[in-house]
């Protein structure tokens, strides 16, 4: 436990002065996905920020094999950097600079770690509601591409900034989400149309495997918590200035804009 704290607490100086390493000293770098998730736990308690729930990272095969890892990722989302949409976040000292838009769920119930999977019939039956989102991440790395999932883990799946809207109708059950369009625009020039087949096949999908992968790693899904799910659509280039906002159509619209 002192090493994931030391490990975190050495991730969050980073973090809240804006630097980077090219790694983890040798003494602070985990060395398997369960140590870099011990320490990505330990953030709440480092930062003094509540939990908000969580995301996915590399949710489709592109964003996998581009940071080098064979499957998704849960990363945690900080109380204080989560905000309902429309929202406004800096870019300062942002190093990947991208926005991506998502199909996030919030958790009616628990779904605490347990021998079994759960189902996913059993998942969606612990959702209370359906989210557009926005999500803006960011790095403690030089090069994220090259650290490893461990190091990506503790630093929370670079996770930075969040933004959902309002739930979505009821209706939402009963929509196809894989092939459900949301078309993306910055400063009101479209930019391209992601879809929920681009996350790990279905949303879904992706919402069963985070409650699966956190029942394996002993924590579990909290009520109340939030999962984004991962970009439905290829990283979209921002810079500040600028305003994005993703259409989810009759499920509702999420934006974000930036400072100059």
């Amino acid at each position: 436990m002192t090493a994931s704290r030391d490990t975190a607490g050495f991730i969050w100086e980073l973090w809240s002065h804006r630097r980077r390493v090219s790694a983890l000293p040798a003494a602070l770098r985990p060395a398997s996905l369960e140590q870099g998730f011990a320490a990505q736990c330990e953030l709440p308690a480092i930062t003094g920020q509540a939990r908000a729930g969580w995301k996915i990272a590399a949710t489709s095969t592109a964003g996998q094999a581009h940071i080098g890892v064979d499957g998704p990722l849960p990363g945690t989302l900080l109380a204080g950097r989560v905000s309902p949409s429309p929202a406004r976040f800096s870019l300062e000292g942002n190093l990947m600079r991208v926005a991506e838009p998502e199909f996030a769920f919030r958790m009616a119930r628990a779904l605490p770690p347990r021998t079994a999977e759960y189902t996913q019939d059993e998942v969606l039956a612990a959702v209370g509601s359906l989210h557009p989102a926005i999500e803006i991440p960011d790095s403690r790395f030089e090069d994220f591409a090259r650290v490893g999932a461990a190091q990506l883990v503790a630093d929370s799946a670079c996770a930075s900034w969040f933004a959902w809207g309002a739930a979505a109708p009821e209706s939402w059950r009963q929509t196809d989400l894989a092939q459900h369009p949301v078309p993306v625009a910055v400063n009101g020039a479209p930019v391209g149309v992601g879809r929920g087949s681009n996350v790990l096949g279905d949303p879904r999908i992706a919402l069963t495997w985070l409650a699966n992968a956190l029942s394996r790693l002993g924590c579990g899904l909290g009520g109340g918590e939030i999962v984004t799910t991962g970009t439905c659509l290829a990283p979209v280039a921002i810079a500040p200035g600028d305003t994005v906002v993703a259409d989810f159509g009759p499920l509702g619209r999420a934006e974000v804009s930036f400072p100059p």
